[in-house]
């Protein structure tokens, strides 16, 4: 069975068992929306804050590389300085 119908099928089962939820609802649709929209907006708040903890992850991942780069950079170049200074007095 190839990935593409593996997906419509999940699509398709996803979407039914949505539809079948919001018609066997024990509540009024006024209820039911103002329950999606807050649940929702928890979901979109812990969703930030994943992204934000990610983002300053990666943040300091990379300041790190780049103090590593620049240190590793002023050695070579302060060993080429020497290397060149011994070759001028030879």
């Amino acid at each position: 069975m190839s990935t593409g119908k593996v997906l419509l099928g999940v699509l398709a089962g996803a979407a039914t068992g949505a539809l079948l939820g919001v018609l066997f609802a024990p509540h009024k649709g006024s209820v039911t929306r103002k329950k999606i929209s807050r649940t929702t907006g928890s979901y979109a708040d812990g969703v930030k804050e994943k992204i934000n903890e990610l983002l300053d992850d990666i943040t300091e991942k990379f300041e790190k590389v780049k103090e590593d780069v620049t240190e590793f950079a002023d050695q070579k170049m302060h060993k080429n300085g020497e290397v060149k200074k011994e070759v001028k007095t030879t």
